[in-house]
């Protein structure tokens, strides 16, 4: 018979018997006998100490996003668990698969108000696939197995583990437990004959079919069968912000960026098509803005994994419940090969107008401060083909997503659904130890670097590869936008005055250089990618910049404007 052995030891053991290879954690009085046993474990776990629990949220994050395996955070009860909830709300919206596991008062102290004590299961359900409270040791395989296989299975997610002090403690005889099903919860739907059917007639009747990519294609790992899909069809593309990478940059039949700041091409196109193909995509209303005047002219064909999307936003004729990896290998199998040279040909007069009225100027500016697109631009060309954006939110987000050129799938990591300010460098470190052999690059604005700037932190003490490109345009760039745009350049909280990034950075032992002129701007650049080890670029950029063409708030994708 085993050694009986305590609670904490059950989880470090059930956390191996899942495969988890990285832990991002912070400790605390609750937590402290898993800690002890992680201490035992630090040749089997690698255990990453963040400096603020969001920020192992972010990471865990960040290593779901670029692995494709569960992120794992450990943390503290009271308000080491409740600064974790801006990460898992983050995890929900964007579907990406972290379990956090947090520690508890005992059993016999619940509902005491004992010290940092808070109903950890009652604040997170509505932001969970699954919340559990742990309250005996004998439970520990159970959950942890039950945890993983509900964050990883059919539409991903996060998963909280309340975990008790008396369960830590208890001495127990561990076996270890792995499942695979679960009564009533059924990840992977079975595709149904007559959807696939009716798909495939609705494609090919079609004489202007376009297609909209999603996270989805990503998170079920369906980049080819897509491509396949598209192929055969001869059907073009529209991505979400999420779903950027899900098809190369370079692809003929990719047309760039669907919403609010993407490209003029799929926007209006979006609505001249017949036919709206949604491939693991959830109509958000940055994507459709104002959904009365979105596609009316279309049929609408919904791919999901989760039927709780289907005319959630806007009315599918068809739905395919399912896999797409599998549905779209179905589809595509039924339908005809099909040309359409003259729809194609159409979006090239919205993509040049485009280029003409915004992008040329954005990547190219002959004169004038550095444009935070020429920068991003300059960084993604000069780039490896396996190099990785993470970026942050606001106007570094938009114009890194819109000019970075991505060649491989898992290569955008951003804060869609939720927006969140302070994502991008623990996300950045998080994707470093998800995927050791790509470089991952992160764009910031000023803003949103200083909600985690104390990151620099877990960059000094792991040494993680984090190559930071801050935007620095001394405002909260993205809400000044909108100052401008609506409120006559009333800009109330927005205007900056920024510390010396650069004498942060050395305190953090982390290189850096600062460039305000374009003639410095490839040296540095290439200094950056040779440099062997986390780096800051500081890129001073004009300050009132506008991110455009964008759909202004409650217009028809199909209006956008190109200056305010």
């Amino acid at each position: 018979m085993e050694d009986r052995i305590t609670g904490a030891e059950a989880l470090l053991r059930s956390l191996i018997n899942e495969g988890v290879d990285t832990l991002f954690a912070y400790p605390g009085g609750t937590i402290i006998r898993v800690f002890d046993s992680m201490f035992s474990h630090r040749n089997d776990i690698r255990q990453v100490l963040v400096r603020h629990e969001q920020a192992a949220a972010h990471a865990a994050q960040g290593y779901a996003r670029i692995s494709g395996k569960t992120g794992v955070a450990i943390v503290t009860s009271g308000p080491g668990a409740t600064n974790t909830i801006t990460g898992i709300s983050d995890a929900m919206l964007d579907s990406t698969p972290i379990v956090v596991i947090a520690g508890q008062v005992s059993t016999t102290s619940l509902g005491t108000d004992a010290f940092q004590e808070i109903d950890l299961v009652g604040v997170t359900q509505p932001i969970t696939k699954w919340s559990y409270q742990i309250r005996r040791a004998e439970d520990i395989a159970w959950a942890v197995s039950r945890a993983f296989y509900i964050a990883g299975s059919g539409r991903p997610g996060p998963v909280v583990l309340d975990f008790t002090r008396n369960a830590q403690d208890q001495l127990i005889e561990y076996k270890p437990e792995k499942t695979d099903h679960i009564r009533s919860y059924i990840p992977y739907p079975a595709p149904n004959p007559d959807e696939i059917d009716a798909a495939a007639r609705l494609i090919d009747q079609a004489q202007r079919p376009m297609v909209l990519a999603g996270h989805g294609v990503e998170l079920g790992q369906a980049e080819e069968q897509l491509k396949a899909f598209i192929e055969k069809g001869d059907i073009p593309v529209g991505r979400t912000l999420l779903g950027l990478s899900v098809l190369p940059t370079d692809h003929p039949l990719n047309m760039g960026m669907l919403g609010m700041h993407g490209n003029l091409a799929p926007n209006v196109q979006t609505n001249r098509c017949d036919l709206l193909i949604a491939v693991g995509m959830r109509f958000d209303d940055r994507v459709t803005s104002k959904a009365s005047l979105y596609a009316p002219q279309a049929k609408v064909i919904h791919f999901d994994i989760d039927k709780s999307e289907f005319g959630k936003n806007i009315k599918p004729h068809v739905t395919v419940l399912g896999d797409c990896r599998t549905t779209l290998e179905l589809v595509t199998e039924k339908i005809h090969k099909s040309s359409h040279r003259e729809w194609i040909g159409s979006f090239r007069q919205y993509r040049d107008e485009e280029y003409s009225k915004v992008i040329a100027d954005a990547i190219h500016p002959s004169s004038g401060p550095l444009r935070m697109g020429e920068v991003v631009n300059a960084v993604s060309t000069l780039a490896d083909e396996s190099t990785a954006m993470a970026t942050d939110v606001g106007l570094n987000q938009m114009f890194s997503s819109r000019y970075f050129k991505y060649r491989k799938p898992r290569s955008i990591i951003t804060s869609g659904g939720l927006g969140t300010m302070g994502f991008g460098v623990p996300a950045a470190i998080g994707a470093t130890f998800g995927a050791p052999d790509r470089t991952v690059v992160v764009f910031c604005g000023d803003g949103g670097l200083q909600m985690n700037i104390q990151e620099f932190g877990t960059i000094m003490e792991t040494g993680a590869k984090v190559k930071i490109i801050m935007l620095n345009n001394n405002f909260l760039g993205n809400v000044r936008q909108w100052q401008q745009l609506h409120y006559n350049s009333r800009y109330s909280c927005t205007p900056m005055i920024n510390p010396d990034y650069a004498k942060i950075a050395e305190a953090y032992g982390i290189c850096s250089r600062t460039v305000s002129e374009r003639s410095e701007l490839e040296a540095a650049i290439r200094d950056m990618f040779r440099t062997d080890g986390p780096y800051l670029l500081i890129a001073n950029c004009l300050e009132e910049e506008n991110v455009m063409p964008m759909i202004a708030y409650g217009d028809a994708v199909d209006k956008m404007i190109f200056s305010i």
